[in-house]
């Protein structure tokens, strides 16, 4: 059998991952001399590179004294959770990366307790040990307390601690700064002294697992897995047992292996090698691929379900088809369920009027697919995202979520009453210097919206992170609407400063002189809790006298720039947001004011 290790390398989002993937790739020797590589390499998506966080789970191999390691760069955010702990099936080993300054935060639980529940061997990397706020020692006092509090076994929580920085590219087996070293040495020598070797036998039937799929137009689904037992080359009988029971026989089209950044196409995988393998068109997360006769199924692996929904519609403004070149039912559909293709947390259902019913595990995954969508030519209509909620013993139930904020003292009664309102439990409070660092229970709705309103609350300076925790009881009806009531455009037309200026005491404005708007369109936020419709397209009446005065130019205040993030978070039930190549835009689902008029009364008339 061949030299394997396998290993995944798991981390609180922005705490060095990619970058430490890179270094090691760097290091092993794996480039040629004269190859052009480039910074957080693994970082393959657009999207990816420009927010400095992984998406989509990423395969690499490198070849180091005379071993192949295989490596799996995952991602840190809570929405795509459900990858991690499916890597875990396919890895012996992880390394565990933690900010030497920031310590354990709430991905960093998360992604270790996938890790300890699966029994996997950890070693803790200490990254940025040359940050100036760098406190090593008291890292790994946290660190060790977390291994207690999740149950790590007495193996466990003797792992060994390497001290980094990616960035720089040094690495030692002291705190101490001064032994930094450039080179990433300790790392790939405590992978190989670590991390077991897969167990695995070559002996006996084939056995492969698809703990994640990848897609593309030649060969259609790919499944990517660890072989469990026995060797398939290309070109052979398989039998697939499925996620229910039945079997479907198909010929093994392409197999392909990983090396550095290449996939490469082999001709046989065998046991505790990590391949991907194409030849059924509709292969699943979860099922078993075996040697024909010998059928043994695999336990089934757990797919997380989504949490959150919202609806994708065609654009139906009067500005459609005016930026993006793909505007129908038909072509969004199709591009919907392309994504569900290789995204197994994605689940979508045809809606009413020409939309669809799309849910994910949060607001970061269905905000990337929409920032996706957009980049490729769509123009479409997003709803305000909402929880998924179930029915558990006859009780109708919503998910939660732990929340940890770090906030600067000064901020701190603001954002405990903010968060009360929206039906938070705080947990723990801790003090560290002028920060405080505050746990809380938080229903999914509550955090709906809150992002924009805490870093506005904040003055930027608070750290906010949060991760699926376990379905409750549902809380109070209005968690997760918001307070203030909008501006709404009664006009179609080009917005003029006049008109603006003589409405910047009503409200903040979301638009600037000469943007073009129509009537439903949300132009700004109101002062107000209640909606105000208003005229922005406005001129001044020309008179042929002189007035006394000279006239001034208007000078108005910077309107607020949205992102696609802030603007989902921003929208009420009734509202939506318009998604173009150029464009993110807020309107009422119901564009004409006196319908709208008409609407708000029929809701009183009931409230009363």
């Amino acid at each position: 059998m061949k030299e394997i290790r396998n290993v995944a390398i798991i981390a609180h989002v922005d705490h060095g991952k990619t970058t430490l993937v890179d270094k090691l790739l760097s290091d092993s020797g794996t480039f040629r001399e004269n190859e052009e590589v480039k910074d957080r390499m693994m970082d393959s998506n657009a999207i990816e590179r420009e927010r400095g966080i992984t998406i989509l789970a990423k395969t690499t191999a490198i070849h180091y004294k005379n071993m192949r390691i295989n490596i799996l760069d995952t991602p840190g955010h809570a929405d795509f959770g459900g990858e991690v702990e499916r890597i875990m099936n396919m890895v012996d080993g992880v390394l565990l990366v933690v900010d030497a300054y920031e310590g354990t935060m709430p991905q960093t639980r998360f992604v270790l307790k996938k890790a300890l529940e699966a029994g996997v061997t950890p070693i803790v990397v200490v990254n940025k040990i040359d940050k100036e706020t760098a406190r090593p020692e008291e890292v790994v006092d946290e660190v060790l307390d977390l291994f207690i509090e999740l149950g790590a076994d007495e193996e466990q929580l003797e792992f060994p601690v390497i001290y980094a920085s990616a960035l720089a590219g040094t690495s030692s087996l002291s705190p101490d700064i001064n032994t930094q070293e450039k080179t990433m040495e300790p790392i790939l020598d405590a992978i190989l002294k670590y991390i077991p070797a897969p167990n695995v036998s070559i002996e006996g039937g084939f056995q492969f697992q698809p703990a994640l799929l990848d897609y593309n137009d030649f060969v259609g689904r790919i499944g990517i897995g660890r072989v469990k037992r026995g060797k398939i080359k290309v070109g052979e009988m398989a039998t697939c047992v499925r996620r229910d029971g039945s079997t479907k026989q198909f010929r093994i089209a392409k197999i392909f292996g990983f090396l550095g950044l290449k996939r490469i196409e082999v001709e046989e995988a065998e046991a505790g090698d990590i391949v991907a393998i194409a030849g059924l068109a509709d292969i699943e997360v979860g099922e078993t691929i075996c040697t024909v006769g010998k059928e043994e199924a695999l336990p089934l692996l757990r797919i997380d379900e989504p949490t959150l929904q919202m609806t994708f519609g065609t654009n139906s403004s009067p500005f459609v088809g005016r930026e993006g070149k793909i505007v129908t039912a038909r072509k969004i559909e199709e591009r919907l369920f392309k994504e569900t293709e290789r995204d197994v947390s994605l689940k979508i259902e045809p809606n009413d009027n020409e939309s669809f019913l799309v849910s994910g595990r949060g607001e970061l995954h269905l905000s990337i697919l929409i920032e996706n969508m957009r980049r490729e030519g769509f123009e479409l209509e997003v709803s305000k995202p909402r929880v998924i909620k179930k029915e558990i013993d006859g009780v109708i139930c919503e998910p939660y979520e732990e929340l940890q904020i770090d906030v600067p003292e000064e901020h701190v009664g603001s954002v405990i009453e903010a968060l009360g309102k929206r039906e938070g439990t705080m947990e723990k409070m801790e003090n560290h210097d002028n920060n405080v660092r505050l746990l809380y229970t938080i229903p999914s709705r509550g955090l709906i919206g809150f992002s924009t309103e805490f870093m506005t609350m904040t003055k930027g300076y608070g750290i906010m992170n949060h991760s699926y925790k376990e379905y409750r009881k549902m809380a109070g009806d209005t968690v997760g609407e918001r307070k203030l009531g909008v501006l709404v455009s009664m006009e179609n037309g080009k917005a003029t400063a006049y008109a603006l200026g003589g409405l910047e005491d009503r409200g903040v404005m979301f638009i600037e002189p000469g943007a073009e708007v129509y009537e439903g369109m949300i132009v700004g936020e109101h002062t107000h809790d209640n909606d105000l419709a208003v005229n922005v397209v406005k001129g001044k009446n020309l008179t042929n006298t002189r007035s006394a005065g000279k006239d001034h130019t208007v000078v108005l205040k910077r309107p607020r720039v949205m992102s696609l993030e802030a603007c989902l978070d921003y929208i009420n039930s009734d509202e939506l947001v318009e998604v173009t190549p150029q464009s993110f835009r807020l309107r009422k689902k119901v564009l004409k004011t006196e319908e709208r008029k008409k609407l708000d009364s029929r809701k009183k008339e009931k409230k009363n």
